[in-house]
């Protein structure tokens, strides 16, 4: 069977398939993987998985972080960062045990996943029962929804700063028939070439903002009186806790890895690196402009009009692209399993299918084109919840009694050997995030989001644009 064919109806082998002796797998694996299309097209080694988590971390995000720090202060930027990027990390793990966990349950009942993709709801359903499956297929699709109309936002606001001649929310409309084409990507495995270059476009921007920055130096009379408001810190908070909670796609990257059972310490890796271009850019642009972002959610918008500025533009809007594609194919799957279109191996069919789901995000990114502030109010109302609290939660519950303690396919890491010490952990990061990410941060980010709901209320033709200056009166005549 050709890579392209596999792609297409989205194989994968048995998790117990992937335990045998390395050598034979490795064998396999070097035969079947070594062809021009599968080096661009069909990808599922643990590089793979690497690249796509650390290009989806990083997105619009990117330009956001500096608007939190004006928020935050220089120092609760910098910690906040470290701290949330460690705890992503952490929930990241454990919904990579309990989908391992699930997983060896079902092929043990020999159940196939030939031509089926796991997902975050179903791995619950099947550990924990069918209200728990709601749960989580409520929250993670509206967070991949949002996340979806973030993007295309960003990609508006981004080419805006190119090309002022069109307002934002007709570059929208243009964004969105773009974007629309990801319909046809068939799953995970095929994003190997656009993780690649999706994270070397982040990598171009990061660096070019923390060396643009730098080289302008500080405005004249810079300030950086941040934090001055509870409202104003914790919308930053907040907007740092979705930065570092992009691991709503975790189960379908896993379940497109031909080792899933390498996942484990894949987003910490992932984590670390982005460190390397969020806290360099978002640091170096607050340290030259200061208090200016307060009123400049895009960091593009202060940084001087070059042709390196521009490059960089241009490659975020490729990299939006992409990910919008991440954000958006669990949502495709989900729709293909409802309208029973899951099993079809006609890519042109399938991505007829999925046409509906692009129609609402490209509705609401009109409705709601708030660069920034949007963020902070998704992070606080659906990524606390999606990628914090509910896999903390859903650890605890399932390994509740002793026997599955004793029976878990994945034992605690070797750092933390104490289910105990697990218990404490994911009970601290419940109480953290509900207390301070969903509620002091969602009473902020609500707060917010109605004031720019208000200031330039919805379907906003050009969200933060620079206002025309006024004509000069015209000069009086003399008879």
């Amino acid at each position: 069977m050709s890579p392209q064919k596999q792609a297409e109806e989205a194989i994968v082998t048995n998790y117990s398939e992937t335990t045998e002796p390395d050598g034979k797998e490795e064998e396999t694996e070097v035969q079947s993987k070594f062809s021009m299309k599968s080096i661009f097209w069909h990808g599922g080694s643990v590089y793979d998985a690497w690249f796509s988590c650390a290009s989806n971390q990083v997105a619009q995000v990117l330009l956001t972080l500096p608007y939190s720090f004006s928020q935050l202060g220089m120092l609760s930027g910098i910690l906040l960062q470290v701290f949330y990027g460690i705890m992503g990390s952490w929930t990241a793990y454990l919904i990579s045990v309990l989908y391992v966990e699930y997983r060896s349950r079902k092929e043990k009942e020999n159940v196939n996943f030939k031509n089926h993709v796991i997902q975050w709801f179903e791995v619950l359903d099947g550990l924990l029962g069918p209200y728990w499956k709601a749960i989580g297929l409520a929250f993670n699709c509206t967070f991949l929804l949002f996340g979806s109309v973030i993007q295309l936002i960003g990609c508006a606001s981004n080419i805006y700063y190119v090309n002022d001649r069109l307002d934002k929310r007709t570059w929208t409309y243009i964004f969105g028939a773009c974007c629309a084409t990801t319909v046809f990507i068939p799953s995970f495995h095929n994003y190997r070439i656009w993780s690649f270059l999706g994270l070397g476009m982040t990598t171009y921007t990061a660096w070019y903002m923390t060396i643009a920055a730098l080289v302008h130096g500080q405005v004249d009379g810079v300030q950086h009186t941040a934090p001055t408001k509870l409202v104003l810190y914790f919308t930053g908070a907040t907007n740092i806790l979705y930065t570092f909670g992009g691991h709503a796609v975790t189960v379908e990257i896993m379940h497109a890895m031909w080792k899933p059972q390498k996942f484990k310490s894949i987003y910490l890796l992932a984590t670390l690196y982005v460190f390397t271009l969020t806290l360099p850019s978002a640091a170096s642009v607050y340290w030259a402009f200061g208090d200016q972002l307060l009123n400049h959610s895009n960091a593009f918008s202060l940084l001087p009009k070059n042709g390196f500025r521009d490059a960089a533009v241009i490659l975020m809007l490729i990299h939006q692209f992409i990910t919008f594609g991440f954000a958006c194919t669990p949502l495709y799957f989900v729709w293909e399993k409802v309208i029973g279109m899951h099993d079809t191996k006609s890519i042109c069919l399938r991505a007829l299918a999925r046409l509906p789901v692009v129609i609402p995000i490209w509705f609401l990114a009109i409705i709601f084109p708030f660069f920034g502030p949007i963020n902070s109010a998704v992070g606080a109302l659906l990524v606390s919840f999606t990628v914090y609290i509910i896999p903390s939660l859903a650890h605890m519950i399932t390994y509740r009694k002793a026997s599955a303690r004793q029976n878990a396919v994945e034992k605690p890491p070797f750092f933390l050997p104490s289910w105990t010490a697990m218990y404490v952990i994911n009970a601290f990061v419940v109480v953290w995030v509900l207390v301070v990410g969903f509620g002091f941060g969602g009473w902020a980010s609500v707060t917010n989001f109605v004031r720019q709901v208000d200031t330039f209320g919805l379907f906003a033709k050009c969200y933060q644009c620079a206002k025309p200056l006024p004509s000069a009166a015209p000069a009086p005549k003399h008879n």
